[in-house]
């Protein structure tokens, strides 16, 4: 099949499917005689698999690592347990920031009075006198 077909199927754009070939997640096709690609059933599922751990928020390093292991069907399945336990981690963590913000964000929406003017608006000034540690996205005074 051609890439526009393979994109097709999968839901991925040409873009994407030459990107992930870049990257050296999806291994390059063969190409026809007048140079265009050729996909079999061997990228469609790959890239499916490619789509599916990036729909869970897998970073490409963690792919190209996973697909590593899935490339020696005879290797030892913890070694995937372990990198699925890693990613659950980074998930938790980000739980955590995203509840944070969440708060951070109700903090200062419990600062408009709905006054009718911009210049006396709560959200405003909270947002002017929010103070921030270290890494950014992390507010901890909202003045």
């Amino acid at each position: 099949m051609k890439i526009g077909e393979l994109a097709k199927e999968t839901g991925c754009s040409s873009q994407t499917i030459r990107f992930y070939e870049r990257e050296g997640l999806l291994p390059a096709p063969h190409r026809s005689e007048s140079n265009y690609r050729h996909y079999g059933q061997k990228h469609l599922k790959r890239l499916s698999f490619i789509r599916n751990c990036r729909a869970l928020a897998m970073s490409h390093a963690e792919i190209h690592a996973l697909l590593a292991l899935v490339d020696d069907p005879r290797g030892d399945c913890q070694a995937i347990d372990v990198l699925l336990g890693e990613h659950i981690q980074h998930v938790e963590v980000r739980l955590e920031e995203l509840s944070q913000l969440h708060g951070q964000l109700r903090s200062l929406q419990e600062k408009c009075s709905h006054a009718s003017r911009v210049g006396d608006c709560g959200i405003v000034h909270g947002l002017e006198e929010m103070s921030w540690e270290e890494e950014p996205g992390n507010a901890t005074h909202l003045g």
